[in-house]
């Protein structure tokens, strides 16, 4: 069933301006009884202001008289409140991280000197006007600006750092940048991994040349000529 847009606020302006009973407000309102009986009672944790459910359009005088006339009467709602949808704009940041925006922003400028304003806006959620302070250094907080990695901000995610860094290195004609930190370390460890393969190659064929010779198994020696005392023989 459909709710009003504030359900509190409209509950508390039916408890003051009709004589609906609890359950009716409630249910319309999508409340617990015991909710509603808090705001009449005025022992709500919060101060309520009421909303006018019939200037909202959400319901009418009829409405509210048949409800009255009739407690067993459900009140139904005469237009649903129009969803709310966030209009386009800036990625929206908490409160708590707006003002490490600036940081990431001279972060990107520093390490990604490619990547357009207009990319820098969608990832730090910030408009043009700022970014374009920073690059001129006009911005009324530029001595204290850090540049720091808007990821470990949380600013934005890594994944669409790199996009916008890969975006920008297409435009630029160049090649997205790759990771080579682990380049030296990867090729020696493929030289360290062949070297041990064939050492084992070589080992089980001289093993195989000694058993075809007839020459004596000496697996079981600590040192040659000496056997190992705890194996059975």
């Amino acid at each position: 069933m459909a709710q009003p847009l504030m359900p509190h606020a409209t509950a508390a302006w039916l408890v003051d301006n009709s004589s609906l009973s609890f359950e009716q407000i409630a249910e319309f309102c999508g409340l617990h009884i015991l909710e509603v009986q808090a705001i009449a009672d005025d022992t709500a944790a919060t101060k309520l202001t009421g909303r006018d459910p019939i200037r909202a359009g959400e319901l009418t005088h009829e409405e509210i008289e048949k409800g009255q006339a009739d407690p067993d009467h459900r009140l139904k709602m005469h237009k649903e409140p129009d969803p709310i949808r966030r209009t386009k704009g800036p990625r929206y940041t908490p409160v708590s991280k707006r003002q490490d925006k600036p940081d990431g922003i001279v972060w990107i400028i520093r390490n990604h000197p490619d990547v357009s304003d207009g990319s820098i806006g969608k990832l730090i959620g910030t408009t043009r006007t700022t970014i374009a302070a920073i690059r001129d250094r006009s911005h009324w907080n530029m001595a204290n600006i850090q540049p720091k990695d808007p990821v470990t901000l949380g600013l934005t995610s890594q994944r669409e750092l790199d996009a916008a860094v890969a975006k920008a290195a297409k435009a630029a004609g160049a090649a997205p940048p790759t990771d080579t930190r682990l380049e030296g370390d990867r090729e020696a460890l493929i030289q360290e991994l062949r070297a041990e393969r064939d050492q084992h190659a070589r080992d089980a064929e001289a093993a195989l040349v000694a058993a075809e010779a007839g020459e004596p198994d000496t697996s079981d020696e600590i040192v040659p000529g000496i056997k190992d005392p705890f194996k059975r023989a």
